[in-house]
């Protein structure tokens, strides 16, 4: 069959396929970058100059894909979330019980706490949660509903409903931040007695 794509169409969606792969490629390295250096600082508030030194790209290729280092912290807030969200679902998808479902999931939440590289990575969020809330309300509330959204099939499996699963939730989102803030990696039968906890709540709500 004839190929009826004129050529200038066939060079250009080639040009734009590599563009397109760079421009990845540089919002990648930006978020990295930004996400080592407030590792390193502890801060939200990194300078552009230092995510640019860090990412190895120029002031171009930064204005290029943000407008701004609110519009990259959006960014990274965004990313952050998308991994925790996968990694718990990842972490519950094996499971076919409702309780062990929730189980999974708060150990997934404490996980980032006994961890040591997402601890580091976490705790700038972690430390300077007021100040975040501050800055961007809406993308955290809708963040936090996304969270809820992943745990709250479960929790209504086991009887209850999804503010239990609000619950839990922001329970375990402070333990969490609590131990990444104070640098202490939760014990395991603190985890345990979470889960109990959590558990035993749904059951005395239904």
């Amino acid at each position: 069959m004839q190929n009826t794509v004129p050529v200038e169409s066939e060079v250009a969606q080639r040009a734009l396929a590599t563009r397109r792969q760079q421009y990845e490629s540089e919002v990648r390295r930006l978020i990295d970058a930004a996400f080592d250096v407030m590792s390193r600082t502890g801060e939200i508030d990194p300078q552009v100059r230092d995510i640019v030194k860090a990412s190895g790209l120029s002031n171009q290729a930064f204005y290029r894909h943000f407008s701004s280092k609110d519009a990259l912290m959006l960014a990274v807030l965004a990313d952050g979330q998308r991994q925790l969200v996968e990694y718990l679902q990842r972490r519950t998808a094996p499971a076919t019980q409702p309780r062990e479902q929730v189980s999974r999931w708060i150990e997934g939440m404490m996980a980032q706490a006994r961890n040591h590289a997402a601890a580091d990575r976490t705790r700038p969020f972690a430390v300077n949660g007021p100040r975040l809330a501050e800055r961007f309300p809406d993308e955290l509330a809708a963040s936090r509903v996304e969270l809820v959204e992943t745990l709250a099939p479960s929790v209504r499996s086991l009887g209850g409903s999804r503010q239990d699963a609000a619950f839990i939730c922001d329970l375990a989102l402070a333990r969490m931040n609590d131990a990444i803030t104070h640098r202490r990696r939760p014990h395991p039968d603190e985890i345990k007695q979470l889960i109990s906890f959590c558990i035993a709540g749904i059951r005395h709500g239904t």
